[in-house]
């Protein structure tokens, strides 16, 4: 009786308990639901918010194939990605709407062969780190290891519609003519990741670099690529210009195919550089080339692109006494593939790049040609045109809507996307202007 009672009770005991654990994992299992409805909801509201729509845009995508605007055109942007481009997209689970009302959206803006990160200051020597002058060729100097990703004037430029630019070398007084290593970049704060380019300074302006000659300009060229591709015909005593790390850099160079960009402006050294590249199987790119267009046939034949300044009608030396207007036009007439930078590698001049292309647009080149000039061709060249130059379907966002003609000076940015996140539109620049503008309006300002 006594054992009836006792395994009665404990029966009792374990049906509470089962069901005190039913109830639990019911509970539990409410919760865990709960949880799971929560993360869904979350990551809807995630997706949605990171999600962008801009209605009714003047759409130039920047591709070969597309030489006209399209009108009313919408753009749709999700986790940074540009997953639809067409008329009259959906708005359902888009966080932001922009309506373009009929404003220009281009791909983001060419900042030009300079100096943007590398340098501050201009008359300060401190914050200047584009040039070596260790009285030696050096080709392994990659002027990108002293990029600032936080220096103030990629706030500025980015503001302005630049989202990309090439870090470039310089050659200096000190220094080589085979400047050294540069890249594209981006300007929202990423560290450079574009392919390697070698820059090489040749003309009047090199002589000082050559002893004294252009003549002398090829023979070192020559030599330094002998070094490279050649050692065993270096004796043990003969005078060498490259360190052990320069040879090795510029023969991985020239077998990866790497691209030479040769700043050059007579006609003469143009074609002289032209049988350089073409003698020794190198990617060549001539920049600056004020005369250029004397030369066109042949740039086109080789296939070699000319990276110019469109502002340039007048002779700032002996180099570039057929400097004209019309270059652009009339390289671009003879099948040669363009980019604009302005000759100044001076960060302050980088954003005249839209101003420059308007320029060449006005003295007879396509306008479609002269914003591929700042876009597109510019990225192909320097090996980044996954990233920037095009407005497609499947790549990062980089785009800007302009309050009026691209090309037109007076137009600014009413939106700027840089690897698929919207920039802010306020500078160091812009703050300080407001911080004084009210005074100044009121004439207080002392």
């Amino acid at each position: 009786m006594i054992r009836t009672q006792i395994f009665t009770q404990h029966q009792a005991h374990n049906h509470e308990r089962n069901r005190g654990h039913k109830r639990w994992t019911s509970v539990r299992s409410g919760f865990r639901a709960l949880a799971i409805a929560s993360a869904i909801s979350a990551a809807s509201l995630a997706e949605a918010s990171d999600t962008l729509l801009i209605q009714n845009a003047t759409l130039y995508t920047a591709a070969p194939e597309e030489t006209a605007a399209q009108t009313n055109m919408d753009i749709r942007v999700e986790g940074g990605v540009i997953t639809q481009v067409g008329e009259d997209l959906p708005t359902e689970g888009v966080a932001q709407v922009i309506d373009a009302a009929g404003r220009a959206v281009t791909p983001g803006v060419f900042g030009g062969i300079g100096r943007i990160g590398l340098e501050e200051i201009g008359l300060e020597k401190t914050t200047g780190d584009y040039a070596q002058r260790l009285e030696q060729m050096r080709p392994e100097f990659d002027v990108t290891l002293a990029f600032n990703p936080e220096a103030m004037s990629l706030g500025v430029h980015l503001k302005n519609g630049l989202t990309f630019s090439v870090l470039a070398p310089a050659s200096a007084r000190g220094g080589s003519l085979v400047a050294g290593l540069g890249a594209a970049t981006a300007l929202d704060g990423r560290l450079p990741t574009g392919p390697r380019v070698m820059f090489v300074d040749l003309g009047g302006d090199a002589n000082d670099l050559s002893g004294g000659s252009r003549a002398a300009q090829f023979m070192l060229l020559r030599q330094a690529f002998v070094e490279a591709k050649a050692p065993n015909l270096v004796m043990v005593h003969d005078e060498r210009l490259l360190s052990p790390s320069g040879r090795q850099v510029l023969v991985d160079f020239i077998k990866n195919q790497g691209v030479f960009v040769f700043d050059v402006d007579r006609a003469i050294d143009i074609q002289r550089t032209i049988d350089f590249a073409r003698s020794e199987g190198v990617r060549a790119v001539i920049r600056g080339g004020a005369e250029a267009w004397r030369v066109a046939a042949q740039l086109a034949s080789a296939e070699i692109p000319v990276i110019l300044d469109p502002l340039e009608n007048l002779p700032y030396s002996f180099d570039s006494l057929g400097a004209t207007l019309e270059n652009a036009a009339r390289l671009h007439q003879a099948g040669v593939q363009i980019a604009i930078s302005l000759r100044s590698p001076q960060v302050q001049d980088a954003g005249k790049t839209r101003q420059a292309a308007g320029n060449a647009v006005a003295h007879g080149l396509p306008w479609n040609v002269g914003l591929a000039a700042i876009t597109r061709t510019p990225a192909e060249i320097f090996g980044v045109a996954d990233q920037f130059g095009r407005i497609s379907v499947g790549r990062k966002a980089d785009l800007v809507m302009w309050s009026g003609d691209p090309l037109d000076v007076s137009s600014l940015p009413d939106l700027v996307l840089s690897n698929g996140r919207e920039q802010p539109l306020e500078s160091r620049h812009s703050a300080l202007r407001d911080r004084h503008y009210e005074r100044v309006r009121q004439g207080l300002a002392r």
